[in-house]
């Protein structure tokens, strides 16, 4: 296969501006998640904290390794912010009853109640913002599809 299927071709106008209303709306929505944790006294560290326990909660138990590998987190980082949690009432460690080594993590009422309202409002947000996030991962799609079917065609040959 020669070296030049390797390699993309470069993105055309349209790519970029793909790319560039992709990446706006996305950090709309992180403008907007980062604004909606701070009017209920949270940072996004906490909201992201919150709605991963929320997220994981009806798979068992999770563990602050757990927690930490989610948010891409080193683990004492993860300790940092789950004290911080717990002082505010919105998450409490549990030793595990089938590892004493171990510790679970379980949202308060005070925390599932944060997390419900945060999430209602970050589903209304996507709502708003699902048409252009949608235009633009297909503009960007369609790119990445003609890419694959160039690259498939390559490698077949000749027809």
């Amino acid at each position: 296969m020669p070296a030049s299927a390797k390699r993309p071709s470069p993105p055309t106008p349209a790519d970029y501006r793909a790319l560039a209303a992709f990446r706006n709306s996305l950090r709309r929505f992180l403008d907007f998640s980062a604004k909606a944790a701070k009017h209920v006294g949270l940072t996004p560290q906490h909201y992201q904290a919150l709605l991963a326990l929320k997220a994981a909660s009806d798979q068992g138990p999770t563990t602050v390794g757990a927690l930490a590998r989610e948010l891409l987190l080193r683990h004492h980082s993860a300790v940092e912010l789950l004290d911080r949690l717990e002082e505010r009432n919105l998450v409490r460690r549990v030793r595990s009853t089938s590892d004493r080594r171990a510790v679970e993590l379980q949202l308060t009422k005070k925390g599932e109640s944060v997390i419900a309202r945060l999430a209602a409002t970050h589903h209304e947000e996507l709502s708003e913002l699902a048409p252009k996030l949608r235009q633009a991962l297909r503009a960007i799609g369609q790119r990445s599809a003609l890419l694959l079917l160039a690259a498939a065609l390559w490698s077949v040959g000749p027809v």
